[in-house]
């Protein structure tokens, strides 16, 4: 975490120390709403109760997007990783090496 990135997380903390984050964003949460029902009824031509429905139905594809990019996200850091891993042996503990479980070539 970089220190400007540090200092606004304090600063942030301190904030909400002396004043309520429900009532501090708000204003924030309400606009991000809006856009659901915006998205689904620009005009507001819908009765209300219907524009609700839908924009909570908008707002719930929503997250299940993020949700699904997220897990796409962790998948792909996953593969990656392992890719870069080196190959586990595929000898069973306790197992002897190559050279040493073959019997010399002997002709009698």
């Amino acid at each position: 975490m970089s220190v400007r990135s540090q200092a606004a997380r304090i600063a942030a903390l301190d904030k909400w120390t002396h004043a309520d984050p429900v009532a501090g964003t708000a204003a924030a949460r309400a606009t991000f709403l809006e856009r659901f029902e915006d998205e689904v009824d620009p005009d507001r031509e819908l009765p209300e109760a219907e524009r609700l429905r839908r924009a909570k139905c908008a707002r719930s594809a929503y997250f299940a997007r993020l949700a699904l990019l997220s897990a796409k996200a962790r998948r792909q850091k996953k593969s990656a990783k392992n890719a870069a891993a080196p190959a586990p042996s595929r000898r069973p503990a306790g197992a002897a090496n190559d050279d040493e479980d073959r019997s010399p070539d002997v002709r009698v």
